[in-house]
């Protein structure tokens, strides 16, 4: 009766039913006169029918993963295993998807009981000591890939509710965009675009609160109609600065963006309905979206090209979390019901993610949360790599602060999917410890000829192969849209070092955790080699160098008669270097000498010269400093010459004043000529603030295929291995020559 109930309320919630949702499975899958036979069966209808499917294929799955095979019967059940995997993977379809889940957790789960079973030896030994780490890390690793399955299995994919007509049932609605020491032409287009919202003006309140206390930003405030907000200390940082303001703010909402994060004018009228149809829902998040590369992007010449760090969160995992009632707050681009905020005692202060541990706290009474996967605001990305690893330790110090302070697993008020994907939230941050052994540890027999696996090459093969082959196979096609294969692992490598300290400092000793605020426009001015932050991973390129040389001596003198040990060892460290010299290509920073980023944009537009003549032209990109036309055939202007711009929004027309900056055959460029605050309002309104500003942005990645994710990261790894070798020869020379000079002084 009870599991009858709670079916019966999650049904309720997301209109699902079992019969629906077996036909949405099999929509578009597998086309065979057996799956429609399946799909109409009355079955499914029955309660509880379900639940003893899933029961049973746990059961078969587990008599799998414990029956003991031989070589040969392994290396059987892995062909025919990765054979279907192969096939079936052809086909679309939700019903696809959860097969090779499925298959890939028998497998994985199959390895990993292979391994402590029969492959880690009792004794106290030398190949002991090194395989304790292995074993600790390959656990680590099958831990996050089955909570990250079971957290992004059916993303939920929630729609906006529209509001209804009778605006004064809409809610009022205050804005909040703390800031700190970020200049006031990062927070200007933020302010202006959430001015202009699309909300009734009686019920729209707009703050900056300026904990940097400035007058310039008191007087900008003043001159469009925002609120200045300051206090007397900087206690908390952003946590303590919205607490701050909430006792002198009266909204029913809370919208909050960080300062660079500028709103479309839809932002509000596409997330608030669901508070309206849900009154026990506390929050809801909207995706961060960045329009300037982030350092991978920009270093590797990958904007735009392929997904970048933070879209599988955005794109699948918080969707994931929404199916579960555990959708996170971000900080930013989202909206809190005020009482269930002043509730739990305003933003979380006790740790330094605030933002996910106040999610918790709401999850924790009870509350809903929720995720709209729409774009609605767009922000700066971190302008070089040490700003990234900066952010990025404090992103991980936090976690594991919570997860000393206010464990998900052990928290009361939670149910068991919030548990699991707050824990995988948090576990996540704990792979410095298990990357840095995955990059070392064939070198442990490569220098001590410690065996970490007791086990044949043969026998390591077959299990550890269809381990790795099945994960990335079920991994691509869960996450193809949001994440190209194996660049999670140039991700992690990037930053394992860096986050592995203060992470376990965190566990010891949450209270040393210290809120670093994460600067954003900024330039690099010059191209250079960061030494500083790639110094850790040159001492381990520099041991796997070397640990390949001994692996091509072993293999041909000292270990001839292991030869399968050590090709299986020598093709683990080559690719440890691979990873490597691609972590090595992201250390080399390019130069970001842009005042405004440049956005793709296609609107009609028209060109009104100083005599008059006018032609109607299409814009191609535009910044905060001027626009690019694509103009329909070469307009006889000369440079710096004045014109108006027009730009047109539906049925309004916007237009600015403006100075030719290049005119090269049909593309006209714009740069803006003394741009009034009016101006600039209209700028914002016809650019950022529209309401399909971002959309056309997400459509054009390509989805992933594992090999040309391997292929991808082998180039990358390629250019690296180049770039690093050319600067070590311009080092030596420049080595020699000065050695040359001091010499012949002397």
């Amino acid at each position: 009766m009870k599991i009858r109930r709670k079916l019966a309320s999650f049904r309720a919630r997301y209109r699902w039913s079992s019969r629906s949702t077996v036909n949405s499975l099999y929509r578009y899958g597998l086309p065979n006169k057996w799956g429609d036979l399946l799909i109409d069966h009355q079955a499914w209808s029955i309660p509880g029918v379900m639940l003893l499917v899933g029961v049973a294929c746990a059961l078969i799955a587990l008599f799998i993963i414990a029956v003991p095979f031989t070589l040969w019967e392994q290396f059987l059940f892995s062909l025919a295993f990765g054979g279907l995997a192969m096939y079936i993977r052809r086909y679309v379809g939700t019903l696809v998807t959860l097969v090779l889940i499925f298959m890939s957790l028998i497998v994985s789960t199959r390895y990993i009981y292979w391994r402590i079973t029969e492959t880690f030896g009792a004794s106290l030994d030398f190949d002991m000591l090194f395989g304790v780490g292995l074993i600790v890390a390959e656990l680590y690793a099958w831990a996050v890939l089955v909570i990250g399955f079971f957290q992004t299995i059916w993303p939920l994919k929630r729609k906006p509710i529209p509001m209804p007509e009778d605006t004064s049932l809409w809610p009022s609605v205050d804005i909040f965009i703390p800031s700190y020491n970020e200049p006031l032409a990062v927070v200007r287009p933020t302010v202006i675009a959430a001015l202009a919202l699309d909300w009734p003006r009686d019920k729209l309140k707009v703050y900056i609160l300026d904990d940097g206390r400035r007058d310039e930003f008191r007087v900008f405030a003043e001159s469009v109609g925002a609120t200045h907000v300051t206090r007397t200390n900087n206690f908390h940082a952003k946590a303590g600065n919205i607490n701050a303001a909430l006792p002198n703010t009266n909204g029913e909402l809370i919208a909050i963006f960080d300062c660079d994060h500028i709103p479309t004018r839809s932002f509000l009228q596409m997330s608030v309905g669901w508070f309206l149809a849900d009154k026990k829902l506390a929050m809801v998040q909207t995706p961060h979206h960045f329009l300037s590369p982030d350092p991978f992007e920009r270093n590797l010449g990958k904007f735009r090209h392929m997904p970048n760090e933070g879209e599988l969160f955005y794109g699948l995992v918080q969707d994931g979390n929404d199916l579960w009632n555990a959708t996170f707050f971000c900080g930013s681009c989202a909206v809190i019901r005020r009482d269930r905020l002043l509730e739990v005692g305003g933003i979380a202060v006790e740790t330094v993610t605030e933002d996910a541990h106040t999610a918790l706290k709401l999850h924790r009474l009870g509350y809903n949360t929720a995720y709209l996967g729409i774009v609605q605001a767009a922000g700066l990305a971190t302008e070089s790599l040490s700003a990234h690893v900066g952010q990025r330790i404090r992103w991980a110090r936090g976690m594991a602060q919570i997860f000393r302070v206010d464990n998900p697993i052990l928290a009361k008020g939670l149910n068991w999917p919030q548990r699991l994907c707050y824990a995988n939230a948090m576990m996540h941050f704990f792979y410095g410890i298990p990357r840095i052994i995955f990059l070392t540890a064939p070198l442990s027999y490569m220098f001590f000829e410690a065996h970490v696996i007791q086990a044949s090459a043969d026998l390591i093969a077959v299990y550890a192969l269809p381990h790795l082959i099945h994960a990335n196979v079920a991994n691509s096609r869960i996450q193809g849209k949001y994440r190209h294969t194996f660049w999670a692992e140039v991700y992690e490598t990037a930053l394992a070092w860096y986050i592995l300290l203060p992470t376990t400092v965190a566990l010891i000793n949450p209270k040393l955790g210290k809120f670093n605020v994460t600067a954003k426009g900024g330039m690099v001015d010059r191209e250079y080699f960061d030494w500083d932050i790639a110094g850790p991973y040159l001492t381990i390129l520099g041991l796997n160098i070397l640990g390949l040389i001994f692996g091509f001596i072993r293999l041909f003198w000292w270990n001839s008669d292991e030869w399968g040990t050590v090709l299986l060892n020598l093709l683990w460290t080559v690719y440890n270097l691979m990873l490597l010299f691609a972590t090595l290509a992201v250390a080399f920073e390019t130069r970001q000498i842009r005042k405004h980023w440049r956005v793709n944009l296609n609107l009609p537009a028209m060109v009104r010269l100083q005599n008059g003549r006018t032609m109607t032209c299409h814009t191609e990109d535009f910044s905060e400093g001027g626009f690019a036309l694509r103009m329909p055939a070469h307009l006889d202007v000369e440079q710096e010459a004045h014109l108006h711009l027009a730009i047109f929004r539906g049925d309004r027309e916007f237009s600015f004043p403006g100075i030719v900056a290049s005119n090269q055959g049909k593309v006209l460029r714009i740069r803006f000529d003394d741009m009034q605050m009016e101006d600039y309002q209209m700028l914002v309104a016809a650019t950022f603030s529209r309401g399909d500003a971002w959309q056309e942005w997400l459509r054009e990645h390509k989805t992933d295929h594992p090999l040309t994710g391997l292929k991808e990261v082998f180039q990358i790894s390629v250019t690296g291995f180049l770039r690093f070798n050319t600067l070590l020869g311009e080092l030596t020379r420049k080595y020699y020559s000065s050695f040359k000079a001091r010499r012949e002084q002397a």
